[in-house]
């Protein structure tokens, strides 16, 4: 929970409070229950507020993408007490790029900093350092991403996790998903027995996702392959995110694009950069 991630697409993680409730099939093998060792570091079912870290962002000097959070949903109702003393830091850091995931986003309305005008676009005090993504892992999520595009107006990044991949998923079905700023894909992690094991990612999968990204001009990073294909192609890195282990044959997946902004007085601008 300190400053440096491993995550590739982030530079730190900070989390509000550890803990969370499973929402569907996406969270079956949720690496937070994984990480609390049965319970010995803290109890993954009950959302408790942090309290060392809880207002990291204000160590961190550094103008730095956070993972905000990690191990809890930033929308969970539980986060409810305490989330208003989140958005006072998130607004005290404008150095910073906050990148909020959720898989709650039909809660996102009810609990947006309370001197931000819901719905509306001529409003002039948009969340400017505030990315909002959803996370599906399968057709079965892709209704998260009607609940989420409604937000374009009050962020410059609206983006989609599509991790653990668990099962293809048609983009290009999607109406909504033009207004999508930025999609970061990879298969799942996990072991090969006990309670925290990994479903199979098809490289067919995220080929899809990508070329289905191209063709709209979004910019797409391809986190990792997962453990099924890292087992299959025999890779050192057991989650598959050494690009330099990867066989020539995927090439066209080693892309991890970010999406670059410019922040007007009105309404966010995107564009497209590598």
């Amino acid at each position: 929970m300190g400053k440096e991630s491993n995550i590739e697409w982030t530079d730190a993680t900070w989390n509000v409070a550890q803990g969370c409730t499973k929402v569907d099939a996406d969270c079956k093998y949720c690496y937070m229950y994984r990480n609390s060792y049965n319970k010995t570091r803290y109890n993954p079912m009950e959302v408790v507020k942090t309290k060392t870290v809880f207002k990291l962002p204000l160590r961190i000097k550094e103008p730095s993408k956070i993972f905000t959070s990690s191990l809890t949903d930033f929308f969970h109702e539980q986060v409810d007490p305490f989330r208003e003393e989140a958005w006072d830091i998130i607004e005290r850091c404008p150095q910073h790029t906050f990148q909020i995931l959720t898989k709650r986003p039909e809660r996102i309305k009810d609990c947006l900093p309370k001197n931000l005008n819901v719905f509306d676009p001529n409003a002039k005090n948009f969340l400017n350092n505030v990315w909002l993504g959803t996370s599906i892992g399968s057709e079965s999520g892709v209704n998260r991403i009607d609940q989420l595009t409604p937000y374009w107006w009050c962020v410059p990044v609206l983006f989609l996790s599509l991790e653990p991949l668990h099962g293809p998923i048609a983009l290009g079905d999607i109406p909504e998903f033009n207004m999508i700023d930025w999609v970061i894909v990879g298969g799942e992690s996990g072991n090969d027995s006990g309670a925290y094991r990994y479903r199979p990612c098809q490289v067919e999968w995220i080929e899809q996702i990508v070329e289905e990204c191209k063709i709209e001009g979004i910019p797409v990073f391809v986190k990792q392959l997962g453990t099924h294909l890292a087992k299959e192609l025999k890779l050192k890195d057991r989650h598959g995110r050494n690009m330099e282990e990867w066989p020539a044959y995927l090439d066209h997946l080693k892309v991890r694009q970010f999406p670059e902004i410019s922040i007007s007085e009105s309404t966010p601008d995107k564009g497209l950069t590598v």
